[in-house]
């Protein structure tokens, strides 16, 4: 698979947005986001690594994931790496190739590329979803509005 194939199409995010609107059922809270990241994970072939933090005063904390191995990145200061920017600055952060971005905090040898797209209530971060690829130039504007319809979703729910 390469980058290109990766991407996601407009008529794969309308379906995948419906597979997760169907995985979340009737949970809320944490149940809602394990819920989502096993989804996510399963069914996205280009997401090698999926994330859900919580912002917890200064920090991101780990929530929910998904993916072959944990992350020993569970506990994140907010402006640190691409997570705690992109939480910091309340918007989405897309990473062509991890190896070329300074902020990027190295959690998996195979990880290419990153997408981080925060969780919005009550008009402030609440939290973030945490994507990995092991594709480089993994993911589009087409995953961005994919994700942050998720984040949306996950935010109604929080």
């Amino acid at each position: 698979m390469n980058a290109m194939s990766a991407r996601l199409s407009r008529e794969q995010a309308r379906t995948h947005l419906g597979g997760v609107e169907s995985a979340l059922g009737n949970s809320t809270g944490r149940a809602a986001r394990e819920a989502a990241v096993r989804y996510l994970n399963g069914s996205v072939p280009a997401y090698s690594w999926v994330g859900v933090y919580s912002v917890e005063g200064k920090d991101l904390v780990l929530d929910a994931w998904s993916g072959p191995a944990a992350t020993e990145h569970t506990r994140i200061p907010l402006g640190k790496g691409v997570c705690g920017f992109a939480a910091k600055a309340g918007r989405t952060e897309i990473v062509s190739d991890v190896s070329k971005d300074p902020r990027y905090l190295s959690c998996f040898v195979s990880t290419k590329s990153e997408i981080v797209v925060p969780i919005h209530a009550g008009g402030k971060v609440v939290g973030e979803i945490d994507i990995d690829s092991d594709h480089k130039d993994a993911f589009s504007t087409l995953d961005r509005e994919f994700l942050e319809a998720v984040a949306a979703r996950l935010a109604s729910l929080w």
